[in-house]
């Protein structure tokens, strides 16, 4: 997966090229941002995804322009960020965040087969909320040939992580200032329902 291009240069210490740190990032952040060049414009927009193996899903209407742009051979490129806490430095220069990120580059592959399609929508859907897909009514044909689907290999490709408290330069360490990490995550509030008469799925009360 490392390639000269996904070699992290700015603090090569927390380059992580192995597939368990990557795919552990790509499957645990809910949105991905998907850049490309469309018409000699860069375009960056956030998206759903989903990890199958070694294929990173993008789905969305037929009609998006995105989704057309990469099944027409536009290179693309995929990151992912979880922030997992603030670093809070005794100076302004040293403040930071603790974060796992990750980079996907290559061109997509449309995909035209009924079947990894529908594999595809489920992946996404359980991606979002797992067990959801058991629950809910499946895609019919007619909804399965207005999704469109592309398929990134996950061959170039490289991870970073930071972690840990922050580091201030020596001479500021005695100063009377709070310095430490401040700890975050995405936490799911209370269901707000459709439909009161429903009981919750398992899927959502897993969830919360």
């Amino acid at each position: 997966m490392k390639t000269e291009r996904t070699t992290v240069n700015r603090l090569p210490e927390r380059g992580r090229y192995d597939r368990e740190t990557l795919y552990a990032i790509l499957d645990e952040a809910p949105i991905c941002t998907v850049a490309f060049v469309r018409e000699g414009t860069p375009v960056a927009i956030p998206t759903i995804h989903a990890r199958v193996d070694d294929q990173l899903y993008l789905h969305g209407s037929t009609a998006s322009t995105m989704l057309s742009s990469l099944a027409a051979g536009a290179e693309a490129c995929v990151t992912a960020t979880i922030l997992d806490g603030l670093v809070v430095a005794r100076s302004v220069f040293h403040h930071s965040m603790n974060y796992r990120s990750a980079i996907v580059l290559g061109r997509a592959r449309d995909v035209a087969d009924d079947d990894e399609k529908r594999n595809a929508m489920r992946a996404v859907v359980e991606h979002v909320l797992a067990g959801r897909w058991a629950e809910a009514r499946k895609p019919n044909r007619r909804e399965i040939a207005a999704t469109r689907i592309v398929a990134i290999p996950i061959a170039e490709a490289s991870s970073k992580v930071r972690t840990g408290p922050p580091i201030d330069d020596e001479e500021d360490l005695a100063l009377p200032i709070w310095a430490g990490v401040v700890p975050t995550r995405l936490t799911p509030s209370a269901p707000v329902p459709a439909t009161k008469a429903i009981a919750l799925p398992a899927s959502v009360r897993n969830l919360v």
